[in-house]
């Protein structure tokens, strides 16, 4: 019996889709047959990310890929992004939540801007596009929310982070009940140690530190990722929803 997952048909955003995490998900999504829409924040630097990835995307298949700028920190800059969705496209099946910033501080040493910004960015984010992705999402729609292992433990330095990250589960487990009676699914994916430009950053003594945690003594890879992301989009997760898939290599903290 095959399992291939087919989304051609199907219209999938992703939010922060410009580099890491994201674009491995836009990528394995195109890959599947869907058409991806690649939203970043419309930065000079994630702009050129975006539409070069939709580019590369576009040449395999032409017409499978568009970049699109919104600020997911921006209530009104979603709404119209998810207008321009439903215009263009007729609606949207899948909606991914990535988007997500670190200012990473002790609780003494972090400033409120430093609490908000990431507030904004990874919890409100993810309001935002799943309150206004929601009105366009046709029904039988999936929405998949990046959170993290920091969120499970609580990480040292990464209170902003943290809260934020244990919210979109708990934002999760309430979409998956209002949006039920639509056959409509709402998950989270937990991350633990990726593989990312974002991780490079994290200092080698921690990542030493990191590395003793996970059972299986490697980083994660975007992909490994992305493929829990493409499962929770695929019929074969049709009685899946308002859970937490932790892709951590068995790091229990």
């Amino acid at each position: 019996m095959s399992h291939t997952i087919d989304l051609s048909g199907k219209i999938a955003l992703i939010t922060g889709a410009s580099q890491g995490i994201g674009a491995r998900i836009a990528r394995t999504f195109h890959a599947a047959g869907a058409t991806v829409i690649l939203n970043h924040p419309g930065a000079p630097g994630t702009m050129a990310d975006a539409s070069a990835l939709a580019d590369e995307a576009n040449r395999a298949r032409p017409g499978g890929a568009h970049a699109m700028a919104a600020d997911v920190s921006d209530a009104e800059a979603v709404r119209r992004m998810m207008q321009t969705v439903k215009a263009e496209f007729g609606g949207l099946d899948f909606l991914l939540n990535n988007a997500a910033i670190l200012r990473d501080r002790t609780m003494a040493k972090m400033s409120l801007e430093e609490w908000r910004a990431v507030i904004d960015v990874n919890l409100s984010g993810v309001f935002h596009c799943s309150k206004f992705g929601l009105e366009i999402m046709r029904d039988g729609g999936a929405i998949v929310s990046l959170a993290s292992i920091a969120g499970i433990l609580g990480s040292y330095g990464q209170a902003n982070y943290a809260a934020a990250k244990s919210g979109v589960q708990a934002l999760m487990r309430v979409a998956s009940r209002e949006a039920a009676r639509r056959g409509i699914r709402a998950n989270a994916i937990a991350p633990g140690v990726i593989d990312t430009a974002m991780t490079a950053t994290i200092p080698e003594n921690i990542r030493e530190e990191m590395m003793r945690n996970i059972p299986m003594g490697r980083l994660g890879t975007a992909s490994e990722v992305a493929e829990v992301a493409l499962f929770l989009c695929s019929p074969m997760a049709s009685y899946v929803t308002g859970q937490t898939i932790e892709v951590n290599g068995g790091w229990r903290g």
